[in-house]
């Protein structure tokens, strides 16, 4: 018996051996054509019963360079998932009205432009409710469902044709002004809110908020219609704006929040002297007050966002809720009976949903786990949220408000995703030069060996005052590169927010202080695991982060086997000149270069990367993009022609018509293998 018994013991050990051996030769790798063409969840609604759940999902096409994206209904148990099928195309920013009935969203019309359309829920009723010549970029509905808020772009200054009519082909712009280019655009136009009727669709035309103001609404880039908000009477309607052009637009941040009238076509400025950013204005579910965001100081961008409050009947009296909370507030959403707040914030590089009771001011953690949440609606009682982490793309799931406790909705790159190997992502706390804490996260390739030696990546990340969470990239994706091979290493260095205002604003005129040693430590600190091939550790970063990768290459002590920096910073005093969004430079550099007595501003300039070629000794892969006008190419293009003259092996990849990202499918898989040719060459 005891025989029988081992000889059935040993089969089953066999048998073990050999399915995890298939398992593992059956795993695949992460591959860039994967990643570009996983399935996108998009914009998505909670239906008013909270049953059902509206949302986009874009599917990427590298063949075709382009994306095409489908309306989906699932139900919040995460069953009967089923797509909305209508001929509409480029479908996006689901709502749901008329009780639950009808869907409405953008999508493309027969002209080509993006028009306001609803739909039932089997997607056999469409109708087109709006026809505006060039199209609509966004809308809201009022809660009587009787108007809509739209945004189109109108014209913005004189064009050579306007001034010169006889001269119909010239190319040229006439600048009389600051603010003429903006991130990725010569700025031609600029977005306005319009206030259409619903009696007769489709509506061709509406009320401008904004009539003969020269002023943009939604702000650019970012700004969307949670800048804009109906009183539950629909009466009022507020709305964030920056009211400035050119030069003075281009030296501040000072936006306001605008209460325009209905009935009268008055506007109010409900925060006048409040000096920072104010956005994401809601009204409570009585129409008696107001919640938004705001930032404190103006000219600087990475202010703590703070969450404030008004009454109506006395705004000069506002209320600043979060007292005390030194994390950023984000996306303010009432609770039905309007004695709470709910909000996302990221605390210690996760972020998480929170509640604010507005009498006590008592914030309660809503939910938990290694993960981000980057979005949520709520309607009455029940919640769906979207949420991501380095691991697994957006999804959405149902969070239970009374635990917190979230049921994943959708899976929608399922099938993918458990196909691949066992990456784990690990936080690490690392003692920084100056004895505080830094959180690192550390991800190790798949069937990780701890008795093997593995070449490895510090990322550097951009903002420069942004956090490294549990973001998900298609870009600059680590588990991507995780996947290839590599401990990937990424250090909320000082200068980041989510732990404490004082740690946040470290690096704000000391670009090359406290956080570039804090790089060091983490690549230090990481060498000394027997796991980490000491030689072979390349250092990566975009935007700030392509600062570091060049201000690194000359003072990193061969820390670093190679470098990848795209849309970086290499000279700090052109950077000032070129870039456009004046406010950033003068906050982040402290002045201008030509103020010669300002120590700081000095400081600055005399410790920009390029005053460090001398030193640079290993090799590096410059990346760049000719449409971005926030670091401009020149400086990626000076970066290249230092190296080679320096004798350095370097390479540039230049893209003549992408931004300060790169959006074309075809482009950004170029990207992706010119990176993985590049680190492996000299990593492996």
């Amino acid at each position: 018996m005891k025989k029988t018994f081992n000889f059935l013991f040993a089969l089953c050990l066999l048998f073990g051996w050999v399915a995890q051996a298939l398992a593992q030769n059956n795993t695949k790798t992460m591959t860039p054509e994967m990643l570009l063409s996983m399935a996108r969840v998009g914009g998505f609604s909670l239906s008013p019963n909270g049953k059902d759940v509206a949302y986009t999902v874009a599917f990427p096409s590298i063949e075709q360079n382009n994306s095409n994206s489908k309306l989906f209904v699932v139900s919040t148990d995460g069953k009967n998932r089923r797509e909305v099928s209508t001929s509409l195309s480029g479908i996006n920013s689901p709502v749901w009205i008329n009780q639950g009935k009808l869907i409405a969203a953008l999508a493309k019309a027969s002209d080509g432009t993006y028009q306001l359309f609803t739909l039932s829920p089997d997607g056999k009723q469409v109708n087109q409710c709006s026809a505006v010549a060039g199209g609509i970029t966004g809308f809201l509905f009022s809660p009587d469902e009787k108007s809509v808020i739209y945004t189109k772009d109108i014209k913005f200054g004189q064009t050579v044709a306007d001034k010169y009519p006889d001269l119909p082909k010239a190319t040229g712009r006439i600048i009389t002004d600051l603010m003429y280019k903006h991130w990725d655009e010569w700025v031609t136009t600029v977005p306005h809110p319009f206030l259409a009727k619903l009696e007769k669709t489709p509506f061709v035309s509406g009320i401008d908020l904004l009539e003969g103001e020269p002023y943009e609404a939604p702000m650019k880039p970012h700004s969307d219609l949670t800048d804009f908000s109906f009183s539950p009477d629909g009466t009022k309607i507020a709305y964030a704006c920056r009211k400035k052009v050119g030069l003075e637009y281009s030296i501040s941040t000072n936006s306001d929040i605008y209460l325009y009238d209905v009935n009268t076509g008055k506007t109010t400025n409900l925060t006048e002297g409040m000096m920072g950013y104010d956005t994401h204005p809601t009204f409570s579910p009585d129409g008696k007050q107001l919640a938004w965001c705001s930032m404190e100081r103006d000219g600087y961008e990475s202010d703590l966002i703070r969450l404030f409050i008004l009454n109506l009947s006395s705004p000069e009296k506002k209320t600043w809720l979060t007292e005390g909370f030194e994390c950023n507030v984000e996306s303010p959403t009432w609770s039905n009976d309007g004695k709470s707040i709910y909000f996302v914030s990221c605390v210690k590089a996760l972020s998480d949903i929170y509640n604010i009771d507005i009498t006590t001011r008592k914030i309660k953690k809503v939910t938990d786990g290694e993960n981000d949440y980057i979005g949520f609606d709520l309607k009455g009682k029940n919640m769906v949220a979207a949420r991501q982490s380095m691991l697994l793309p957006t999804d959405l799931y149902k969070v239970e408000l009374t635990t917190g406790k979230a049921f994943p909705i959708t899976a929608e790159n399922a099938q993918l995703l458990s196909s691949l190997g066992d990456i784990r992502c690990e936080k690490r706390m690392m003692t920084t030069t100056n004895g505080e804490q830094m959180l690192v996260w550390v991800l190790y390739p798949a069937n990780f060996n701890p008795s093997k030696q593995y070449p490895s990546i510090l990322y550097c990340q951009g903002g420069p005052q942004n956090t490294i969470s549990q973001f998900w990239s298609y870009r600059w994706n680590p588990r991507l590169m995780a996947e290839q091979g590599y401990v990937v290493i990424l250090p909320n260095r000082h200068g980041v927010p989510s732990f404490g205002k004082a740690w946040n604003e470290q690096i704000s005129k000391d670009y090359p202080g406290q956080n570039m040693k804090d790089y060091m430590t983490a690549a230090d600190e990481m060498k000394k695991e027997p796991f980490i091939a000491k030689d072979k550790m390349g250092c990566v970063g975009a935007s700030y982060g392509g600062f570091s990768v060049y201000w690194l290459a000359g003072n990193h002590d061969n820390r670093f086997a190679c470098f990848i920096a795209h849309a970086g910073i290499f000279d700090m005093e052109a950077q000032y000149y070129e870039t456009e969004e004046k406010w950033f430079a003068n906050w982040d550099m402290g002045g201008a270069p030509w103020e010669k007595d300002n120590v700081v501003a000095q400081r600055t300039f005399a410790n920009s990367p390029n005053k460090f070629v001398d030193k640079w000794n290993k090799p590096i892969l410059i990346i760049h993009g000719e449409h971005d006008y926030r670091i401009l190419a020149s400086q990626g293009m000076m970066a290249f022609d230092a190296a080679k003259m320096r004798g350095v092996p370097a390479e540039m990849l230049i893209f003549p018509d992408e931004c300060h990202w790169v959006l074309k499918p075809q482009n950004a898989l170029l990207w992706q293998r010119t990176f993985f040719s590049w680190l492996d060459k000299w990593l492996k």
